[in-house]
């Protein structure tokens, strides 16, 4: 089921046989994500019109053709960069299985993360709409095949290893506590005077410290925090209500306001969602192994081909895969 009205609307589900990864197709008009971050990556594939974030320190354009990626925890934002909207299919995959393909596949040490959140790579675009024309078949061996030949091509094209975010300075270990407090009194929590008076810090340090540290001021950290509460709650079966309380929204609609603004779909849409995750309709198999072993030629050869260029960061997009779906 879509949600939405007018030019807009939105699918945010998952298919239980890509455990860890969530699905979106959308079309956004006159949407704007505020600034948010996701424990998943972000693999946003754009089939028509423009999309514009702020992603560390300047606007980003994706428009057909391209992708737009954003590492975990990245603080970024989302809006429409023409008239018209964009309209893209995305996938969301959890950092374990990122980092189980970039182990298997790529020569990537560490923790594997994108290098540059715009790619120009019309075949990775293809694929990743193959993956939700997949999962809503009910196909799970292509679901899982395409999923994880996009993910290992987008890591050589543009793949590197996330530098780690180490603790040194005193605000640094200063915003990291008041990180802590902010996710236990999460429902009630203090006034950025009280938090900064309890740390042995004055408000405006802390501030500083805290936007620094992880992006964002603390009252917006803690929204998207609440958010992200929520889902969870929602995912475990909790009435949006009782969801909203508990983070500490002041009632449904205004969780419903952040969390649209957040996730892209309400709280009842996406709930209704995760509890039909398995539809009706029966999994398909493949045709035949002639048309697994063509969408892996077709899609590691180019990416060899590339792989030199990929390196020196400035990699080049090949053809659209046949049969390949927009959202």
């Amino acid at each position: 089921m879509a949600s939405g009205s007018g030019e807009e609307r939105a699918r945010h589900w998952r298919y239980e046989e890509l455990p860890g990864v969530d699905l979106l197709r959308a079309r956004y008009v006159r949407k704007e994500f505020v600034r948010h971050t996701h424990e998943h990556f972000v693999i946003a594939a754009i089939a028509e019109g423009v999309e514009v974030f702020h992603h560390r320190g300047a606007d980003q354009y994706a428009g057909p053709g391209a992708l737009a990626l954003v590492n975990p925890d990245t603080p970024h934002t989302g809006r429409a960069g023409v008239p018209e909207g964009w309209r893209y299919g995305a996938v969301y995959p959890a950092p374990d299985l990122v980092a189980e393909i970039a182990a298997e596949t790529t020569g990537i040490r560490g923790t594997p993360g994108f290098v540059r959140p715009v790619l120009e790579d019309p075949y990775a675009v293809g694929l990743v709409h193959q993956v939700l024309r997949a999962a809503d078949e009910g196909n799970a061996l292509a679901a899982d095949t395409l999923l994880r030949v996009a993910v290992t091509r987008l890591l050589r094209l543009n793949g590197g290893m996330l530098p780690q975010r180490l603790v040194r300075t005193a605000g640094a270990r200063i915003a990291a506590r008041a990180r802590a407090v902010l996710e236990e009194r999460m429902a009630e929590p203090p006034t950025l005077e009280r938090l900064a008076a309890d740390l042995g810090t004055s408000p405006f340090a802390l501030l500083r410290a805290f936007r620094q540290a992880y992006g964002m001021p603390p009252h917006t950290w803690l929204t998207d925090a609440r958010v992200r509460r929520a889902r969870q709650l929602l995912d475990e079966g909790t009435a949006p209500a009782r969801a909203a309380a508990d983070v500490g929204f002041t009632d449904q609609s205004h969780l419903s306001r952040h969390f649209s603004r957040i996730v892209g779909v309400p709280p009842g849409a996406y709930q209704r969602e995760r509890k039909n995750v398995q539809d009706a309709r029966p999994r398909l198999l493949l045709p035949s192994g002639v048309w697994k072993k063509r969408q892996l030629s077709q899609t590691y050869a180019p990416a060899a081909r590339e792989r030199t260029t990929a390196e020196n960061r400035t990699p080049t997009s090949s053809g659209t895969p046949s049969g390949s779906e927009s959202p």
